[in-house]
């Protein structure tokens, strides 16, 4: 059966995942994302297994920027679908999930998240990854997505298996964190998979 080649120009979807709700990333006169965005990048957790722009940098704040209207960007391209997980009330982001690398006519993309600090140990980013696959199969039709995390991150690896991606392999070496090669393991979940 041939794979459909669909518009690579996406409206940016809103998801509600119960306890959070996930939005477009913006930065404009009513919601502006750059600050939790930069608390991302000084927090030594996400610095330690996520490439963040570095605060000490001279121009931090315009790649803070550069970040988010990448991220809203991301839509209009059909490169990337992202999400600020957001306090439902409130509208606060409190961690950022994509679809990065995504690719429509093959069906593929793979899912990456974070989580700021006063956030963690509540469920969300397995809610929000949830939610995500579950429009990534239903919503664009995907056939395969990928989860990569640093064979250190216990909390990524507990993510992913609660989610029901299948560990396929690794990436020996592929990685820095803290100072020192890791390998990557890589996993994926197939639209027929739970």
């Amino acid at each position: 059966m041939p794979v459909p080649v669909l518009d690579p120009v996406l409206d940016p979807v809103e998801i509600n995942a119960g306890a959070w709700y996930l939005r477009g990333l913006r930065h404009d006169g009513r919601v502006d994302d750059r600050p939790a965005v930069a608390a991302s990048c000084r927090d030594p957790e996400i610095r330690r297994w996520r490439n963040r722009p570095d605060p000490a940098a001279p121009d931090f704040d315009a790649r803070v920027t550069a970040h988010v209207a990448d991220r809203i960007d991301g839509w209009a391209r059909g490169a990337r679908c992202a999400w600020a997980v957001a306090e439902p009330t409130t509208g606060e982001m409190l961690g950022e999930i994509t679809l990065e690398h995504l690719d429509l006519a093959h069906g593929t993309a793979e899912l990456r998240c974070w989580t700021l600090p006063a956030a963690r140990g509540r469920g969300l980013a397995r809610t929000a990854a949830g939610a995500v696959v579950r429009f990534a199969f239903g919503g664009l039709g995907l056939h395969r997505v990928t989860w990569c995390h640093a064979e250190p991150n216990r909390a990524s690896a507990a993510v992913a298996a609660a989610l029901g991606f299948v560990p396929e392999g690794r990436l020996r070496e592929a990685w820095t964190v803290d100072g020192e090669r890791v390998d990557v393991v890589v996993l994926g979940r197939l639209a027929d998979e739970g």
